[in-house]
């Protein structure tokens, strides 16, 4: 393999070229840094760049692994390898773990101090210079100033649409930005879902001085059911409780009144019994022969309850063990939310080549999130938009 391999110094210029301005990530990025800094040293050159070890990383962001070489390493994750010891199988495995890697860090430190240790981006660019090195993808963005801070983290559907907006919005908040923003770096997540989420766990973990207006409850109304006197469960929309367990929750009360006026059309339920029309006597879709009775007691409740817990149990994950599957950042790849007892538990993204057919194989690839009432909102405002989501139970 190597007999007719160029030898260094024929390719010393353009490993100089390639990576000027770069931080070179390598696994055991020591050894590799090391052989590079000789090898120029026989050359009269001195040699030095920053660099990135993925071990070192994945020792504090993947903890309690059996093994942390390359090869152990990524099967366990179910990251596909062609060519293991071959340096272009090699390196596209340590690109793919590099980029779990950044998905798991959600404290974005990577990221922060890459720009801090980049002189070129401590330089004031010009609006469209960050604009033209944005791609028009679904994903999460982060506006940084000149010491790395991430002072805004937004989400969409063209991050290069939503950033040429910030840039030429006249409101206070895009004046902020526009004067304190050094760099705009992203990270693709193909689901709006998974932006949505990571938007969500990541404004709270870093608190943005620009994001205060989005740290509010994403939710002001909700479900609730409750049995009244003749055993019939009741639905009702409400005002958010914290106090309460609700079964989905909604933007607005508008949002509320839509869900349930189709959920009591799409279920055949009680008008009534939906708090959709307020009587003593029976609904008017009884009327109209379009109520079976519940709110006469002609249909007896066990009858009626079947159908009402067949909704509850359709707009909600409680004591459930899923896996919400959506879009992924390529055409081979998936992204998966986990659902664990009913408790969402982080998000992360698997090869179409792999199955994820356990919980112990799926643990091992999701980044952990924070399960609150915002991330149950998401999901579920998520599900109730995009009927063809797949979603599949899972076993222990």
């Amino acid at each position: 393999m190597l007999k007719n391999a160029p030898k260094f110094y024929e390719v010393a210029k353009r490993i100089v070229e390639i990576t000027e301005g770069c931080i070179i990530v390598a696994h055991n990025a020591e050894f590799d840094y090391r052989i590079l800094g000789t090898e120029f040293r026989r050359l009269g050159f001195e040699y030095e760049r920053k660099s990135l070890c993925t071990v070192e990383l994945s020792k504090e962001l993947i903890p309690d692994q059996p093994s942390y070489s390359l090869g152990k390493l990524v099967r366990s994750l179910g990251i596909p390898v062609a060519d293991r010891h071959r340096a272009s199988g090699d390196a596209k495995a340590t690109v793919k773990l590099f980029k779990l890697l950044l998905d798991k860090d959600t404290s974005k430190n990577i990221i922060q101090d890459s720009i801090r240790l980049n002189p070129k981006k401590q330089l004031e660019p010009r609006h469209i210079d960050i604009i033209a090195s944005l791609p028009s993808i679904t994903g999460v963005y982060y506006i940084h100033k000149a010491d790395g801070e991430i002072i805004y983290i937004g989400k969409s559907k063209n991050i290069k649409k939503r950033i040429n907006q910030h840039f030429t919005g006249t409101q206070p908040k895009s004046k902020k930005i526009q004067a304190l923003v050094t760099s705009v770096t992203y990270e693709a997540t193909g689901s709006e879902l998974v932006a949505l989420l990571k938007e969500s766990e990541e404004i709270k973990r870093n608190k943005p001085i620009l994001n205060r207006a989005l740290r509010r409850t994403l939710f002001t109304h909700a479900l609730y059911s409750f049995i009244d006197k003749n055993k019939y469960i009741n639905l009702k929309i409400d005002k958010a409780d914290g106090r309460k367990n609700p079964i989905t929750t909604f933007s607005n009360r508008q949002s509320g009144k839509s869900f349930i006026t189709k959920a009591t059309e799409d279920y055949n339920l009680c008008q009534k019994l939906t708090g959709l029309y307020k009587t003593k006597t029976s609904c008017f879709n009884f009327e109209i022969k379009a109520c079976e009775g519940a709110c006469i007691n002609k249909e007896s409740h066990e009858v009626y309850n079947k159908r009402v817990e067949s909704l509850i149990n359709k707009n909600s994950y409680s004591n459930k063990n899923l896996v919400i599957i959506d879009k992924g950042r390529a055409i081979d790849e998936r992204s998966a939310i986990l659902i664990k007892d009913g408790i969402f538990k982080g998000l992360g993204f698997f090869n179409l080549n792999y199955q994820i057919n356990n919980l112990e194989i799926l643990e091992s690839i999701i980044t952990p999130m924070q399960n609150n009432r915002d991330t149950q909102h998401i999901i579920q405002n998520y599900l109730r938009r995009n009927k063809r989501v797949k979603q599949l139970i899972i076993d222990n």
